[in-house]
Protein backbone atom coordinates (compact mmCIF):
# COMPACT_ATOMS: atom_id res chain seq x y z
CA UNK A 1 0.00 0.00 0.00
CA UNK A 2 2.79 2.09 -0.98
CA UNK A 3 0.33 4.95 -2.13
CA UNK A 4 -2.00 5.13 0.89
CA UNK A 5 -0.41 7.13 4.03
CA UNK A 6 0.11 5.94 8.00
CA UNK A 7 -3.43 7.54 8.63
CA UNK A 8 -5.64 5.57 5.87
CA UNK A 9 -5.24 8.62 3.15
CA UNK A 10 -4.51 7.92 -0.61
CA UNK A 11 -0.99 9.88 -1.37
CA UNK A 12 -2.07 10.55 -5.50
CA UNK A 13 -2.50 13.45 -7.36
CA UNK A 14 -5.36 12.20 -8.38
CA UNK A 15 -7.30 12.31 -4.87
CA UNK A 16 -7.75 15.41 -3.22
CA UNK A 17 -7.78 14.91 1.03
CA UNK A 18 -11.24 16.28 2.39
CA UNK A 19 -11.59 14.07 5.28
CA UNK A 20 -14.73 14.69 7.36
CA UNK A 21 -14.39 12.35 10.51
CA UNK A 22 -17.85 12.65 11.29
CA UNK A 23 -19.07 9.95 9.16
CA UNK A 24 -15.53 7.89 10.48
CA UNK A 25 -17.48 4.76 12.48
CA UNK A 26 -14.05 2.49 14.23
CA UNK A 27 -12.04 0.37 12.99
CA UNK A 28 -11.71 -0.88 9.33
CA UNK A 29 -9.67 -3.90 10.14
CA UNK A 30 -10.48 -5.70 6.90
CA UNK A 31 -11.34 -4.80 3.45
CA UNK A 32 -13.06 -7.16 1.27
CA UNK A 33 -15.16 -5.03 -1.09
CA UNK A 34 -16.07 -2.51 -2.87
CA UNK A 35 -19.55 -0.80 -3.27
CA UNK A 36 -20.22 2.16 -5.54
CA UNK A 37 -23.15 4.49 -4.92
CA UNK A 38 -24.82 7.76 -6.40
CA UNK A 39 -25.35 10.69 -4.03
CA UNK A 40 -29.38 12.19 -4.99
CA UNK A 41 -27.53 15.30 -5.16
CA UNK A 42 -26.99 18.04 -7.73
CA UNK A 43 -23.17 19.03 -6.65
CA UNK A 44 -20.33 17.92 -4.19
CA UNK A 45 -21.55 20.84 -2.01
CA UNK A 46 -24.52 19.30 -0.37
CA UNK A 47 -22.57 15.85 0.17
CA UNK A 48 -19.54 18.05 1.88
CA UNK A 49 -22.44 20.14 4.42
CA UNK A 50 -24.19 16.25 5.59
CA UNK A 51 -20.85 14.91 6.28
CA UNK A 52 -20.19 17.92 9.10
CA UNK A 53 -22.62 16.92 11.30
CA UNK A 54 -22.67 14.30 14.69
CA UNK A 55 -23.84 10.43 13.00
CA UNK A 56 -23.53 11.82 9.39
CA UNK A 57 -23.05 9.04 7.09
CA UNK A 58 -21.04 9.08 3.85
CA UNK A 59 -18.41 7.19 1.79
CA UNK A 60 -14.98 7.02 1.99
CA UNK A 61 -14.74 8.77 -1.83
CA UNK A 62 -16.18 11.22 -3.50
CA UNK A 63 -16.75 12.14 -7.11
CA UNK A 64 -17.38 14.95 -8.59
CA UNK A 65 -19.45 15.21 -12.07
CA UNK A 66 -16.27 17.29 -13.53
CA UNK A 67 -14.26 14.16 -12.48
CA UNK A 68 -12.52 15.10 -9.32
CA UNK A 69 -12.00 12.43 -7.02
CA UNK A 70 -12.36 13.64 -3.34
CA UNK A 71 -11.27 11.35 0.12
CA UNK A 72 -13.78 11.89 2.60
CA UNK A 73 -12.85 9.30 5.13
CA UNK A 74 -9.95 7.00 6.02
CA UNK A 75 -9.41 3.87 4.95
CA UNK A 76 -8.61 2.79 8.22
CA UNK A 77 -12.26 3.33 9.23
CA UNK A 78 -15.18 2.19 9.03
CA UNK A 79 -18.34 4.60 7.64
CA UNK A 80 -21.88 3.81 7.45
CA UNK A 81 -22.99 3.39 3.65
CA UNK A 82 -24.45 0.18 2.75
CA UNK A 83 -27.38 -0.57 4.97
CA UNK A 84 -29.14 -3.69 5.48
CA UNK A 85 -27.51 -6.45 3.64
CA UNK A 86 -29.85 -8.62 0.40
CA UNK A 87 -29.27 -12.59 0.91
CA UNK A 88 -26.31 -13.26 -1.63
CA UNK A 89 -27.25 -16.77 -1.37
CA UNK A 90 -30.89 -15.84 -2.93
CA UNK A 91 -29.55 -13.52 -6.24
CA UNK A 92 -26.61 -16.90 -6.39
CA UNK A 93 -29.14 -19.19 -6.24
CA UNK A 94 -26.71 -21.06 -3.95
CA UNK A 95 -29.20 -21.01 -0.65
CA UNK A 96 -29.06 -24.36 1.32
CA UNK A 97 -33.29 -25.70 1.41
CA UNK A 98 -33.67 -24.88 4.93
CA UNK A 99 -31.98 -21.41 4.49
CA UNK A 100 -34.38 -20.44 1.35
CA UNK A 101 -37.33 -21.41 3.15
CA UNK A 102 -36.23 -18.95 6.19
CA UNK A 103 -34.92 -16.07 3.62
CA UNK A 104 -38.57 -15.69 1.95
CA UNK A 105 -40.40 -15.41 4.85
CA UNK A 106 -37.79 -13.15 6.76
CA UNK A 107 -38.08 -9.08 7.13
CA UNK A 108 -35.51 -7.27 5.92
CA UNK A 109 -33.63 -6.63 9.70
CA UNK A 110 -33.64 -10.72 9.95
CA UNK A 111 -31.89 -11.59 6.93
CA UNK A 112 -29.24 -8.79 7.37
CA UNK A 113 -28.69 -10.08 10.78
CA UNK A 114 -28.50 -13.68 9.39
CA UNK A 115 -26.13 -12.61 6.60
CA UNK A 116 -23.71 -10.92 8.89
CA UNK A 117 -23.35 -14.27 10.57
CA UNK A 118 -21.14 -15.30 7.46
CA UNK A 119 -17.91 -14.07 5.80
CA UNK A 120 -17.67 -12.76 2.25
CA UNK A 121 -18.08 -14.43 0.08
CA UNK A 122 -20.77 -15.96 1.59
CA UNK A 123 -22.41 -12.81 1.98
CA UNK A 124 -21.70 -9.31 0.20
CA UNK A 125 -19.32 -7.12 1.35
CA UNK A 126 -21.00 -4.39 4.56
CA UNK A 127 -20.33 -1.27 6.49
CA UNK A 128 -17.83 -3.54 8.67
CA UNK A 129 -15.72 -4.80 5.61
CA UNK A 130 -16.25 -2.48 2.66
CA UNK A 131 -15.08 0.84 1.33
CA UNK A 132 -17.43 3.24 -0.16
CA UNK A 133 -17.67 5.31 -3.59
CA UNK A 134 -19.66 8.33 -4.04
CA UNK A 135 -20.68 9.50 -7.55
CA UNK A 136 -22.25 13.20 -7.92
CA UNK A 137 -26.03 12.10 -9.54
CA UNK A 138 -28.96 13.09 -8.39
CA UNK A 139 -32.70 10.84 -8.66
CA UNK A 140 -35.91 12.58 -10.16
CA UNK A 141 -39.08 11.29 -11.12
CA UNK A 142 -39.72 11.29 -14.26
CA UNK A 143 -42.35 13.19 -15.69
CA UNK A 144 -44.60 10.54 -16.24
CA UNK A 145 -44.64 9.39 -12.50
CA UNK A 146 -46.61 12.72 -10.25
CA UNK A 147 -46.53 12.31 -7.17
CA UNK A 148 -49.72 11.54 -6.02
CA UNK A 149 -51.53 14.20 -3.84
CA UNK A 150 -53.05 13.31 -0.43
CA UNK A 151 -49.51 11.61 0.77
CA UNK A 152 -47.91 12.27 4.23
CA UNK A 153 -44.50 13.58 4.19
CA UNK A 154 -42.70 10.27 4.68
CA UNK A 155 -44.99 8.47 2.13
CA UNK A 156 -43.78 11.34 -0.28
CA UNK A 157 -40.65 10.37 0.55
CA UNK A 158 -41.15 6.62 -0.21
CA UNK A 159 -43.16 7.02 -3.21
CA UNK A 160 -40.05 9.14 -4.88
CA UNK A 161 -37.34 6.70 -3.01
CA UNK A 162 -39.23 3.91 -4.87
CA UNK A 163 -39.88 5.67 -8.23
CA UNK A 164 -37.02 7.91 -8.95
CA UNK A 165 -34.58 7.57 -11.60
CA UNK A 166 -31.00 8.61 -10.87
CA UNK A 167 -29.31 10.35 -13.70
CA UNK A 168 -26.49 8.77 -15.83
CA UNK A 169 -22.92 9.37 -14.51
CA UNK A 170 -20.76 11.99 -16.53
CA UNK A 171 -17.81 10.95 -18.46
CA UNK A 172 -15.27 12.92 -16.92
CA UNK A 173 -16.99 10.54 -13.78
CA UNK A 174 -16.12 7.20 -15.75
CA UNK A 175 -12.98 7.53 -16.29
CA UNK A 176 -12.35 8.81 -12.14
CA UNK A 177 -14.76 5.75 -11.33
CA UNK A 178 -12.35 2.78 -13.39
CA UNK A 179 -8.98 4.55 -12.42
CA UNK A 180 -9.77 4.62 -8.77
CA UNK A 181 -11.72 1.16 -8.36
CA UNK A 182 -8.32 0.20 -10.23
CA UNK A 183 -5.83 1.86 -7.67
CA UNK A 184 -8.42 0.27 -4.82
CA UNK A 185 -8.13 -3.12 -6.05
CA UNK A 186 -4.59 -3.68 -6.53
CA UNK A 187 -3.64 -1.66 -3.84
CA UNK A 188 -6.11 -2.65 -1.04
CA UNK A 189 -6.51 -6.67 -2.94
CA UNK A 190 -9.87 -6.61 -3.66
CA UNK A 191 -11.33 -9.39 -6.35
CA UNK A 192 -13.53 -8.18 -8.65
CA UNK A 193 -16.14 -9.96 -7.92
CA UNK A 194 -16.31 -7.99 -4.99
CA UNK A 195 -17.02 -4.82 -6.31
CA UNK A 196 -20.76 -3.61 -6.75
CA UNK A 197 -23.40 -1.54 -6.74
CA UNK A 198 -24.99 -0.37 -3.67
CA UNK A 199 -29.04 -1.76 -4.99
CA UNK A 200 -27.00 -4.90 -5.42
CA UNK A 201 -26.06 -5.34 -1.92
CA UNK A 202 -28.49 -3.22 -0.25
CA UNK A 203 -32.65 -3.01 -0.50
CA UNK A 204 -32.05 0.87 -2.33
CA UNK A 205 -33.40 2.60 -5.47
CA UNK A 206 -32.08 0.05 -8.63
CA UNK A 207 -31.42 2.32 -10.60
CA UNK A 208 -28.41 4.07 -8.04
CA UNK A 209 -25.41 3.41 -9.92
CA UNK A 210 -26.76 1.50 -12.65
CA UNK A 211 -25.09 3.63 -15.59
CA UNK A 212 -21.49 3.25 -13.46
CA UNK A 213 -19.47 1.10 -15.17
CA UNK A 214 -16.07 -0.56 -14.82
CA UNK A 215 -13.77 -3.82 -15.55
Amino acid sequence: MADIDASGMVAHPNVLPMRFTYIERGALAKIEGIIVHQTDSFDEKSVFASYRGPNAAGAHFLIGKNGTIWQTASLHQRTHHVGKLKPRCLAQMSCAPAELKTLRKASAEVSNRIEMTKSVPQRYPSNSDSVGIEIVGKASLPPNKPIPPGLSGDERLRFQGNHAVYEAVTPAQQVSLQWLIDFLRQNLHVPATEVHRHPDVSRKNPTEASSAQWK
